[in-house]
Parts: C-alpha cells; structure tokens; sequence
C-alpha cells in the first residue's frame, strides 16, 4: 500500500509518501512541504497548493491519501487556513479517484507513538525511527505528513473492514425494510394516491 499523507496548512501544507503493509518494515518514498507565501492573497495559495498537491500525485501514485482530520482551536483563523488546505488535497485525490481518508492527530500520535498525547518531537523521533531515517524530517509539517501515511497504513485496513460491515449492514436493513409488507397507514395512503388518479 502506498499512501500519501497530507498535514494541511496554508503556509506550509506538509506532504510525505510511504509504502508497506501493516507488521512489515515501511519504506519512505518522498517527503516535503508545499509553502506559500503568509501576504499572498488567498485564492492564489489555494492554487499554490493544489499545484503542489498534483504534482506529488504525478509523481509518486498513491493509492490512498490520508488528510489530518481538521478540529478546533481556539485561533478560527488558523482553523480556517487548515480546513481550506485539508479540502484543496481532498479534491486533488477525489478529481483522481484516489480514496481519502481523514485521521484525527490524537489518533495519529497514538499509532506512532503509543500515546495520544505525544508532542511534535516525540512524533518526528518515532517516525525517523519507523521508517529508519538519519534524521527526523523537517519542519514538523513534513514528520506530520509521513506519521498521517504511517497511520494509515496500520489502520486503514481495519477502518475500511469497519465501513464496508457498516454499508452491509445498511443494505440488508434497506432491503428487509422493501421486502416487508406495507403497513396499515402505508396501504391508506396508497388507496388515496391511486384514487386520486382515477379522477
């Protein structure tokens, strides 16, 4: 499985591509970050990064992109910028067919780290480590995007068994519920209808 992982952010959207299956060693195979400039107006950053965002679609071929699931800070601003990211990055996969998945960062940092709590440096050590680097990547942004990818890897699988059971589930319930007969106030309601086009 070869995943790209997506750390949004207006000023620096950090980017990392691993490949692995869960239980094996992981194997990096690119990470950066697409910046844009802070006085840039905002269209043209949302441009920068989807610019960006293609072209390590082009060159590494992901089969899933994992995004850092945006949540709430107390800086809406700061919010806002991710949020506007994180949805640039999702279409650039969407527009590809490539399937997205959202990860919350505590549920990040506990599949790297064992700990949901763990701080930037704990992350980018865990992942140096991980994917046996010679440093951990920089800025954080980049150490970011290969734990999201990393995360993925280990836990995509059980996540998309979990949403296919979900579906299945769904479908029977759909087709039970056609297959039963109609109710007391379904039939009346039917009866109205067809006499009212009788008239």
């Amino acid at each position: 499985m070869r995943v790209l992982g997506v750390d949004p952010g207006l000023t620096r959207c950090g980017v990392g591509v691993v490949e692995g299956v869960a239980g094996r060693p992981l194997t990096m195979h690119g990470v950066g970050v697409v910046r844009t400039p802070a006085d840039a107006e905002l269209g043209s950053r949302l441009v920068a990064i989807e610019q960006g965002i293609e072209q390590w679609l082009d060159e590494h071929q992901p089969e899933f992109v994992a995004v850092e699931r945006v949540f709430s800070q107390h800086n809406v601003r700061t919010v806002m910028g991710t949020a506007q990211a994180s949805a640039v990055a999702m279409l650039c996969a969407a527009r590809r067919g490539i399937p997205v998945a959202l990860h919350t960062p505590s549920e990040v940092k506990a599949a790297v780290t064992g700990s949901g709590r763990a701080d930037k440096a704990q992350v980018g050590a865990m992942v140096t480590r991980l994917l046996r680097l010679d440093a951990p990547p920089k800025p954080a942004d980049a150490a970011d995007a290969l734990a999201l990818a990393i995360c993925h890897i280990w836990r995509g699988p059980a996540k998309n068994r979990l949403q296919e059971a979900v579906a299945a589930q769904t479908r029977l319930q759909q087709a039970a519920a056609e297959s039963r007969p109609p109710n007391r106030l379904q039939q009346a309601a039917a009866l109205h209808a067809s006499k009212g086009r009788t008239k």
